[in-house]
């Protein structure tokens, strides 16, 4: 099969991406393999390439293949696979692989195993023509929904729909999107669907332009203009949630919050002073349980959640990051080999 391999840490302008032919996976106990129909392009994909998590051990292994966000068809079964068939349409999110007997697997929060696999970081991930997984770890994929726009489901849309879940939204309520993109205009949709009126703050023209095409209340260009003043201004919001790995920006999140309300943060940010007699709530967020993405799914095969995507075959997976990390796509870029 096709592959693009990462055998070093580099940055992306170094190409350190390379097309190459190597052996398709064979299925385990318990595995499946999947014929690739698209695959998401990561910002954590970026990070992982030119080297930024290396102190923390990712990847596990190199030579790997990145990618993590995978729609696709069951193409070979391994032993004592019982509930899935050839030719059925799947997917795999960033959570490859669970102890399932850990306190968090156990209480519905496997994202947090401390023995979990991550796909295209511990093992090989969707930035190939073919994929292994756990049978156990994948999820039927509605047909009303193309390989492009699935695949994203798959971490800025489970990752969204968990931010908004701690959010604790209902109608009526306000939200503040801080950072916009591949999880920016999924939280946006979702918090809509639970009834909030929510407000955008980016810096970007065609993110902010996005926002308000997906029914944004309104949107607050913060290259110009102190957010939190904006938001203060009406009483602040009931919540906010930031996918900006920016300190600045989430102070302006916690300040634009009105007491008692909550911050959900999803990228390395400091929180710094916190108005204890607010009695604010921060409180993080990572992707979410496997409950969680069936009702993503469902939601979106129903019509309700749509990511906004744009095409790359395999071997412009590093042209695709390069845009990523100059921030020129309107939402999300996928591979499709």
């Amino acid at each position: 099969m096709k592959a693009m391999i990462l055998e070093g840490p580099a940055p992306i302008e170094a190409r350190p991406l390379h097309l190459v032919d190597t052996d398709v996976p064979r299925p385990g106990r318990g595995e499946v393999v999947i014929k690739v129909g698209a695959c998401g392009v990561c910002r954590s994909n970026l990070h992982m390439i030119e080297g930024d998590w290396a102190r923390n051990g990712v990847p596990a292994k190199l030579p790997i293949i990145p990618g993590h966000e995978i729609v696709g068809r069951v193409s070979a079964l391994g032993e004592g696979v019982q509930g899935t068939s050839l030719g059925d349409r799947v997917g795999i999110q960033p959570l490859w692989s669970t102890c399932e007997k850990c306190e968090y697997c156990l209480t519905g929060r496997e994202e947090l195993c401390p023995y979990k696999g991550v796909t295209g970081e511990t093992v090989d991930g969707g930035y190939a023509e073919y994929v292994l997984a756990k049978e156990r770890h994948i999820y039927p994929v509605p047909e009303s929904i193309s390989d492009a726009e699935a695949a994203p489901l798959f971490c800025p849309g489970i990752t969204a729909f968990s931010a908004v879940a701690k959010a604790r939204l209902a109608p009526g309520r306000t939200l503040a999107v801080f950072g916009y993109g591949g999880v920016g205009h999924m939280v946006q949709q979702i918090a809509q669907l639970a009834g909030a009126e929510v407000t955008v703050v980016a810096r970007s023209a065609s993110h902010l332009a996005l926002a308000m095409k997906l029914g944004a209340a309104r949107t607050i260009d913060v290259s110009t203009t102190a957010a939190d003043e904006v938001l203060r201004k009406g009483g602040g919001v009931d919540a906010a949630i930031l996918f900006a790995p920016s300190s600045a920006l989430l102070k302006q999140a916690i300040r634009g919050t009105k007491a008692g309300g909550v911050i959900v943060v999803g990228a390395f940010a400091e929180v710094g002073e916190l108005p204890f007699v607010e009695e604010k709530t921060v409180v993080g967020s990572l992707l979410g349980s496997r409950e969680q993405m069936r009702e993503l799914l469902h939601l979106a095969g129903a019509g309700k959640i749509r990511a906004v995507v744009e095409s790359f075959p395999l071997d412009q997976a590093g042209d695709a990051l390069q845009r990523l990390k100059r921030e020129e796509f309107e939402a999300r870029a996928v591979v499709v080999p």
